[in-house]
């Protein structure tokens, strides 16, 4: 699963630079130049990261980092945040209203890219590792292997996908448009009934014999998410 970058920048000429660096690294990027519509994309994709300009049109990048910072539901994101301003005020400025980091202008989209990683490694280690693990699930990233107390699991492309995505935020309920823009793509068409088709797959690779407890739990009215056993009602 490709990490997903929103980048807020109203300079285009900077904006296009990083969008070719970041997906040139293996990251799926969307642009806003705006801050009120900033907000707005960060409910409807829920970026993995978000790179953020401090003056912007509508709300700015330190209003932006308060809000989410306030709110639940988006509270850990990570955010990276870009300036001009240099001084050791500013800065400080910037990282107490909820930047994770601080990048002044100019600067190279390979320190960038390396910024997000380090953040990445720090906050959201599933994000940057070869491995994942869930109660007893282990997930082999690059040899697209998984087990489960030891026994193999065989998944088709699209459940080892969905799988992986649910691994790295586990706890976290994820309505069927979520699940479809973070599986299949903003760009692809599929009915909604698909995940739960894919759902219905998954549980059945992963409860392969009656001792096993479900750990997908389906949210009546919102979605799904992976927890423990214990947690399932």
């Amino acid at each position: 699963m490709q990490p997903s970058v929103l980048v807020v920048e109203d300079e285009e000429a900077i904006s296009t630079l990083l969008s070719y660096n970041l997906e040139k690294e293996g990251f799926r990027v969307s642009v806003t130049a705006d801050g009120d519509e900033a907000m707005i994309m960060v409910k409807e994709k829920r970026p993995d990261v978000l790179v953020l300009d401090w003056m912007l049109p509508g709300l700015s990048g330190i209003e932006i980092c308060r809000r989410l910072r306030k709110d639940n539901d988006f509270k850990n994101i990570p955010i990276i945040m870009l300036s001009a301003r240099s001084e050791e005020d500013d800065r400080i400025r910037g990282l107490d209203s909820g930047a994770d980091d601080y990048l002044v202008k100019p600067f190279s989209p390979t320190e960038l890219v390396a910024r997000i990683r380090a953040v990445f490694r720090r906050i959201r280690p599933a994000l940057s590792e070869e491995s994942l693990t869930f109660c007893d699930l282990w997930m082999d990233l690059s040899g697209h292997k998984v087990t489960r107390s030891g026994h193999d699991v065989h998944l088709g492309p699209t459940e080892f996908r969905l799988l992986r995505y649910l691994m790295e935020n586990p706890g976290r309920v994820f309505s069927r448009e979520q699940l479809l823009d973070a599986v299949w793509g903003h760009d692809i068409y599929v009915e909604l009934r698909t995940v739960d088709v894919h759902i219905r797959r998954l549980r059945k690779a992963l409860d392969y014999d009656d001792k096993q407890p479900d750990l997908i739990r389906t949210v009546r009215s919102a979605g799904y998410a992976l927890e423990p056993p214990d947690t399932i009602l």
